[in-house]
């Protein structure tokens, strides 16, 4: 009998088959070969540890064992298109071990030929990737959390309303972390040291009942009558930016295990902002109530400086028969007027911030506004000439009028103030296309360009090292206020040592 010839072709091809084999064998991923009826074939090393089935027991046996109930048609598919030539692509699916656990996978479907090119079976690639899917779960926790607190800092920055922020802070924890109760606890003398909440760290239980810290935290030695029987229990404390506790953060469920090391984490970082926030509000309300005193104290000192003072004067001046005496009296009444002009700015800057300065829209002619601006200005500074430049046809605003004549009345004293070394000033008013335009220029000191942009805040002087002026910034600021109330603008153009002009302008009624 004749010996069968090993060629070197045929060498070849057993390695490669080997080769195979061993790739198979230790390959990660499970590798499972089947015929068309989906009875198993070959079962490597990998499909052993993902499934728990040793080959012994997997070959012969139909791949329906590795698929839930809910998913076979995945089964009847893959055949179907594996058997008429067709790609299976990729996707991913669930299968069961052989412990009935569920474990998430990506299939990949090659069709197995004969020698002779026929389908006969189909191999799958079967990875696990629980660990992947776990990661993009983490991502995405973590994308939704920065969203959650970037949503939470947006929602309390805007907010200044110490109760409403506290109802707020309230309300989104008990939201994010699915709590069925919230409180919060503000330490109104926390400051102080004498609040009634002083915890420095987290406390979470899920079952308070049996937890031995129970009765040492607020609420619960104190809890009133009637509260829900509260099982599960986070308690956050919200320090102030400078580390003083402000109150805390009472989360509770009536189920235990409701709350996990992540919704401590997530109520750290609120805790974090909420303190940011309350701080901000309560120190806005401190201010407010600040306001409101001072607001108290003009008024009544206004009152008090002005009046008395003045009737008494002018009494005075009127039945003076010495001139010198009446000089005087004279020279007092103007420092009275500064006074009275003086605590005027100031009520308006306090109600402008406010919100409560009135205004009386209606139609009104601007000449006769500028007229009585201008001739009362020449009696309280005699020592400037004001030329006025106006048009031939008197112009109708919609205006508060006694306003309009405060802001010309402002930029005629503020062009004389700056022009000590000058006898004049100068008021335009043009009318353009759709708006009316004002402006009052000055030969006086100029404005450097570094204050061009602040000349209308409140508060704010330009002055020069050689000229004392006084006054407290307050004019340009009220007037700036009043025309912006007008739906106008302001603005100005100055160099050092050439002057300023002013302007403001008012839309024209269609």
């Amino acid at each position: 009998m004749q010996k069968p010839v090993h060629t070197e072709q045929s060498e070849d091809s057993d390695n490669k088959q080997a080769m195979l084999a061993a790739i198979i064998d230790f390959s990660e991923d499970a590798i499972i070969s089947k015929t068309l009826d989906g009875i198993i074939t070959s079962w490597n090393r990998s499909a052993e540890r993902m499934f728990g089935y040793t080959e012994r027991e997997a070959i012969g046996r139909h791949i329906a064992m590795l698929i839930p109930e809910e998913n076979l048609p995945e089964e009847d598919m893959i055949i179907n298109r594996i058997t008429h030539g067709h790609r299976v692509p990729p996707f991913q699916t669930e299968r069961m071990t052989k412990d009935g656990r569920r474990i998430p996978v990506s299939i990949t479907v090659s069709p197995i030929r004969s020698k002779e090119g026929a389908i006969i079976g189909a191999s799958k690639i079967a990875r696990d990737i629980s660990d992947e899917l776990r990661a993009m779960q983490e991502l995405e926790e973590y994308a939704k959390t920065q969203e959650l607190l970037f949503s939470v800092s947006r929602t309390l920055s805007a907010q200044l309303d110490l109760q409403t922020t506290l109802e707020k802070v309230t309300d989104i924890s008990t939201r994010l972390t699915g709590a069925e109760y919230g409180s919060f606890f503000y330490n109104r003398a926390g400051y102080e040291g004498k609040g009634n909440f002083s915890s420095e760290s987290i406390v979470r239980s899920d079952d308070i009942r049996e937890d031995p810290r129970y009765g040492q935290h607020a609420p619960y030695h104190g809890m009133p009558a009637g509260q829900a029987p509260i099982v599960s229990y986070l308690a956050v404390p919200v320090n102030s930016p400078a580390g003083q506790t402000i109150g805390g953060l009472f989360l509770g469920h009536t189920r235990p295990g409701m709350f996990r090391e992540e919704h401590e984490l997530l109520m750290e970082s609120i805790a974090s902002q909420a303190g940011v926030a309350i701080e901000n509000a309560r120190l806005y309300e401190a201010i407010q109530q600040l306001n409101n005193r001072k607001d108290e104290f003009i008024g009544v000192a206004g009152h008090e400086l002005r009046t008395p003072i003045k009737g008494y004067l002018q009494l005075m001046e009127e039945y003076s028969p010495d001139p010198v005496s009446k000089s005087f009296i004279g020279k007092a009444l103007r420092q009275v007027n500064k006074l009275n002009r003086l605590v005027t700015d100031l009520l308006d800057v306090s109600k402008i911030q406010a919100g409560r300065l009135q205004y009386n829209m209606m139609p009104c002619f601007l000449l006769p506004l500028v007229r009585e601006s201008v001739d009362m200005v020449r009696q309280m500074h005699p020592s400037h000439r004001i030329e006025t430049e106006l048009p031939a046809d008197d112009i109708i605003v919609t205006a508060d009028g006694p306003k309009i004549e405060q802001v010309i009345i402002n930029f005629l004293t503020n062009a004389i103030k700056y022009s000590p070394k000058a006898d004049r000033v100068a008021l335009r008013v043009t009318k353009e296309k759709d708006r009316v335009v004002v402006m009052v220029q000055d030969w006086g000191i100029g404005i450097p360009t570094e204050h061009l942009e602040h000349i209308f805040d409140r508060y704010y002087r330009v002055d020069a090292t050689e000229h004392v002026i006084g006054g407290l910034g307050l004019g340009l600021y009220i007037s700036h206020e009043v025309i912006r109330r007008h739906d106008g603008a302001v603005w100005v153009r100055s160099e050092p040592g050439e002057g300023a002009e002013f302007y403001f302008s008012l839309s024209l009624p269609e």
